[in-house]
């Protein structure tokens, strides 16, 4: 199966935003408590957002439902989940869940590397490589490592961007907290080899050839 038929799971330390919807409002206020404190730094748009942290062991604890496992679902089976244990209180219900911490890392001879926060949970490498504002000169295009975990285990995979097929890769689309990786090409490492300052010396070294020769003359 391709990783663009696949759907991102909710993992460990995944933030819920879960909103339970129905025609009367009334009785979903229960289920929609404001957010009144945590250690989870939110944005001006979600200052008044309960959310809800994935433990290790993959629950949440849900107002008036109680304890509920989500981890290793994806979103549409964690809203199913919802909206059977609340359709117990409210009479056809709708769910809203979103997750406001799905993130990648972008790592090593990008022009930006580092974490980036992606709102639509669902992202290409190319998109995300994009982000980064492209590879550096230095960047080795044809293996480019995504490191994903599920489950506790880390899979590290090698993409080949200068392939024509590459819509076809399993790994062309990326899930919450992969990393990605790109190495430096050859000539990075050869220039790390011989050193930034090698240019200084050769100048100093002609420099001091010009004088010998000048005194000598």
């Amino acid at each position: 199966m391709l990783r663009s038929d696949m759907k991102p799971t909710l993992q460990p330390d995944d933030l819920l935003n879960v909103i339970v919807s129905a025609e009367n409002p009334e009785v979903t206020v229960p289920f929609n408590f404001p957010q009144i404190q945590g250690n989870y730094q939110l944005n001006e748009n979600q200052s008044n957002i309960k959310t809800y942290l994935i433990d290790n062991d993959g629950f949440i604890e849900f107002p008036v439902v109680g304890k509920l496992k989500l981890g290793g679902l994806t979103r549409t089976q964690a809203i199913s989940a919802l909206s059977e244990k609340v359709s117990f209180y409210i009479k056809n219900p709708s769910i809203n869940l979103r997750i406001l911490n799905y993130k990648i890392s972008i790592l090593g001879h990008v022009v930006k590397p580092g974490s980036y926060t992606i709102p639509s949970e669902r992202i290409t490498l190319l998109e995300a490589l994009s982000l980064a504002g492209d590879l550096t000169i230095y960047g080795k295009r044809n293996n480019i490592l995504v490191i994903h975990e599920e489950e506790g285990k880390k899979t590290y995979n090698r993409i080949d961007l200068t392939k024509v097929d590459i819509l076809n890769l399993e790994h062309y689309y990326l899930a919450q907290n992969d990393i990605i990786y790109v190495e430096p090409n050859k000539t990075a490492v050869n220039g790390s080899i011989i050193g930034p300052n090698t240019g200084l010396y050769l100048s100093g070294l002609t420099v001091l050839l010009s004088l010998i020769l000048v005194l000598k003359s």
